[in-house]
């Protein structure tokens, strides 16, 4: 009796490799920080050349001599609203004084025209603004000396326009005069129109 071969199967094991694939090796650079570069602080010094308290004292009492000779012009007002008559009240005894000196007018602006405008000593801003105030007394002076040689009535109407015009002068004469006593006690240079284009012509 034939003798059948048994198969024998030997069971084969089949190892499976479970060990993850090899990933590339990965480089960590740690980032550098470079700090940055210091930045140069440029301090600038700004020139501050304030005017001086002598310069600007001489400028303020220059602006008086137009001022005082254009209170005039306001008569009309003043009797048309007493009120603000009582505001240059205060002045009255300052104003008594000056027009107690004889030919104060001429003395006040020939003090100023040759003492200070004509005076290289003193700064410009001092020779400006007197020539400033001298132009501006001249310009004041002018409808005093045009009222005189023609000689308006009392009434009508060119007394009215005289009235009107006397009025125009006395508010534009203080507000120059406001104007350029503030802008001096701050050491600007005031410019007035009609004005400062004549006087610094002359310096």
């Amino acid at each position: 009796m034939a003798s059948i071969p048994f198969l024998r199967f030997s069971p084969t094991t089949t190892t499976f490799n479970l060990k993850p694939p090899s990933l590339p090796s990965l480089r960590i650079v740690k980032p550098t920080y470079t700090p940055p570069h210091p930045r140069k602080l440029t301090i600038t010094h700004m020139s501050y050349n304030p005017t001086p308290a002598t310069d600007r004292l001489i400028s303020t009492i220059a602006y008086t001599l137009p001022f005082f000779n254009s209170l005039q012009y306001g008569r009309f007002l003043f009797h048309q609203y007493p009120p603000l008559a009582s505001l240059f009240n205060p002045l009255l005894p300052l104003l008594s004084l000056y027009r107690s000196i004889p030919y104060s007018s001429f003395v006040a602006f020939f003090a100023l025209y040759l003492g200070v405008v004509r005076n290289p000593s003193f700064s410009h801003f001092v020779r400006f603004n007197s020539m400033q105030a001298v132009t501006l007394d001249v310009l004041l002076v002018l409808p005093v000396l045009l009222q005189r040689v023609f000689s308006p009535a009392r009434a009508g109407f060119w007394f009215k326009v005289m009235v009107w015009f006397h009025n125009l002068l006395f508010v534009f004469a203080v507000l120059c005069f406001v104007y350029s006593v503030g802008c001096c006690v701050l050491g600007r240079t005031p410019y007035l129109p009609f004005v400062a284009d004549a006087a610094g012509r002359q310096i």
